[in-house]
This record gives structure tokens, C-alpha cells and sequence, in this order.
């Protein structure tokens, strides 16, 4: 995706927060921070799935366009770019960050590719996710979105490794639409963070 701005205080400068775009940022009293850096009409569905991730158990932000635009025209900034000042003083108070992001289905458009430097905890999500019967890709599996970069905003946490989970359109969708699913979804993300030590404070 092609980025127009290439940090927020040049984006804060053209547009208008509650007219373009919305901050969404709490904190709660856990270790873990769910994000969604690129909700709203950049890729849509991932700040509901991350505010469901979150809800009454970790912290959670969400930079969400309230805009349809054009390619090249977008707020989209590279998660290892990413440098909105509320998301940076959340992740500054997080042991680990998960983020949540949107990718084209190509032809994968079921599977969610999960990348981040937080080796034992990415690969047992994306097992875990497995066996609860959503597709998953870690990036042993050959994926391209590895979230490997240690500018990644996924692992800037004080752990210095977090987890970048790539969710296909038709996936999320799917997600924000089907309840049981979304559900059978954050439990199984929900039950994986608690099993490394990383639940609700």
C-alpha cells in the first residue's frame, strides 16, 4: 500500500481528527496492548476485531479513517513508521503488543498469515488458531508479511517482540459478521496469551 504521509505529525497536519479519522486508546491493567493501526476504511473490519480482542481485558488503540479515498490518497502509515503519540505512550507501557491487520485474500483468503518477533508466542497462536479450525500461516510457512522489522510498532513493546496477526478481507468479514466465529476466535487468541503468562492485570 502506498503511503501519503510518512509519519503522523505530517498526516495531523492535512487532516482533521473526528472529521478524517478517529484515536481509539485505552488502557487497561494488563500487559498486553491489542492495536489495530490501520482501522477504519485503510482495512476495514480490523479495529472491531482488535476491539473485541481487547474488550474488558487488555489494552487496547485503534487509528480509525472515517474516509473511503483512493489509492495514494489514504492515511495508511507502515507499521514501522507508525508514530501516532497515543499509540506510542500505550506501547510504551505494554510488555507485548499485538496488532491486528488487514491483507487482500489473493489466494489464501481464509488463512491468517501471523508474523512478529515473539517466536514461541506467534507460532502458538498460529497452532492454536489450527486447532480451533481457523487457518494459519507462521512465518516458518513461507508467508511474506513477517512483521520482523524491530521497528515493527507490534514489537516495540518492553519485551522488544510482539505479534502481527495478517487476517484476509473475506476472513474478517466473516469475523465482524458471524458472532460464534468472532468469539471462537478471541477465545482461542484470549487462552494462548494467558497460557504464556500474558493475561488481563
Amino acid at each position: 500500500m502506498i503511503d501519503r504521509y510518512e509519519n503522523f505529525a505530517a498526516l495531523a497536519a492535512q487532516e482533521r481528527e473526528g472529521t478524517h479519522y478517529r484515536v481509539h486508546a485505552i488502557r487497561r491493567a494488563s500487559p498486553v496492548l491489542i492495536m489495530a493501526p490501520h482501522g477504519g476504511f485503510i482495512e476495514p473490519g480490523t479495529h472491531q476485531i482488535a476491539g473485541e480482542l481487547a474488550a474488558g481485558r487488555h489494552s487496547f488503540y485503534a487509528f480509525e479513517t472515517l474516509e473511503k479515498r483512493a489509492s495514494g490518497k489514504g492515511m495508511h502509515i507502515t507499521s514501522r513508521r507508525f508514530d501516532e503519540p497515543r499509540a506510542l505512550t500505550l506501547v510504551a507501557d505494554a510488555e507485548i503488543v499485538l496488532t491486528v491487520h488487514g491483507r487482500k485474500d489473493k489466494d489464501d483468503a481464509w488463512g491468517v498469515w501471523v508474523g512478529g518477533l515473539h517466536d514461541p508466542l506467534r507460532d502458538a497462536i498460529a497452532t492454536a488458531l489450527g486447532d480451533a479450525g481457523v487457518a494459519a500461516k507462521a512465518v516458518g510457512d513461507g508467508h511474506p508479511l513477517a512483521g520482523r522489522d524491530a521497528d515493527n510498532i507490534c514489537n516495540r513493546g518492553r519485551a522488544g517482540a510482539g505479534v502481527q496477526l495478517e487476517l484476509p478481507a473475506r476472513l474478517r468479514q466473516a469475523l465482524v459478521r458471524e458472532s460464534e466465529m468472532r468469539a471462537a476466535f478471541v477465545e482461542t487468541v484470549h487462552a494462548t496469551l494467558a497460557a504464556y503468562g500474558y493475561d488481563a492485570g
